[in-house]
């Protein structure tokens, strides 16, 4: 079992954006039993037609969330049923409170965390961390990206924790759940910084956000470090997920 600093709780849903939320939002699908596949071919088409759809409706929300925010930003006046308040819901549910809606530094920060994580790197990450969707804990608690929570009672315990560990594999309601805590993790934990400078530092130079580029900053996902992000870009080429990146994301 991979380690991954990970606090994980529902996210939070701010008045002003439910319409967002709606939008984007469809019935959630049962999550396929993929030990039924004997061809690893097949498992592998269906695993990812399963969660290409679930990446990239969250990507859709978390870029009208953006856009919302970019708006609000830059002509608050012009942004309908948004107040300071609601902006700061926002800012605190990706991990920032006390957000100053008047300061260009928290500004900057906050616009850095709000954003998508391209699906060849969400897509090869689920592949590794569970086995193509065959290990026990994405089976038993849909948990497809080997994410960690840390009260007693809070999810799976693993057989190989070590004594004196107190983490727990978290359990999620749904696989798209899962997907959402993940993209959440990786946008606001401290241990994805690394991530999240390289993606600013890709649409600052109006470049592609690719998951082969952003996986150089998941050396705190796991405790392999560097040959993680490794097997994960080989994940990325050997599978050519790259071809699901978008490039028209709006910075």
């Amino acid at each position: 079992m991979l380690k991954i600093l990970q606090s994980f709780r529902p996210r939070a849903r701010y008045p002003a954006l439910m319409a967002i939320a709606l939008l984007f939002s469809s019935p959630i699908p049962a999550s396929p039993d993929f030990t039924e596949y004997e061809s690893v071919d097949k498992r592998k088409k269906a695993f990812f037609s399963f969660f290409l759809p679930l990446v990239r409706e969250r990507n859709s929300e978390i870029l009208a969330i953006r856009d919302k925010l970019s708006q609000w930003r830059d002509h608050p006046e012009t942004v309908d049923g948004w107040s300071s308040t609601d902006v700061q819901a926002v800012a605190a549910d990706y991990g920032m409170e006390g957000f100053d809606p008047d300061s260009p530094d928290d500004w900057e920060h906050l616009m850095r965390r709000v954003d998508v994580i391209p699906p060849s790197l969400a897509l090869a990450q689920a592949a590794k961390e569970s086995a193509w969707g065959t290990s026990g804990f994405a089976r038993e608690g849909n948990n497809f990206f080997g994410q960690w929570c840390f009260e007693k009672g809070c999810g799976l315990v693993p057989e190989d924790r070590s004594s004196g560990s107190v983490h727990e594999v978290a359990v999620f309601p749904s696989a798209e759940v899962s997907v959402d805590a993940y993209m959440r993790n990786l946008n606001r934990h401290r241990a994805y910084a690394p991530l999240r400078r390289i993606r600013e530092d890709l649409r600052r130079k109006d470049e592609p956000v690719t998951g082969k580029a952003l996986a150089q900053g998941l050396e705190g996902y796991s405790e392999q470090g560097e040959e993680y992000v490794s097997q994960v870009q080989a994940l990325i080429h050997s599978n050519d997920l790259t071809r699901h990146d978008r490039d028209d994301f709006a910075p």
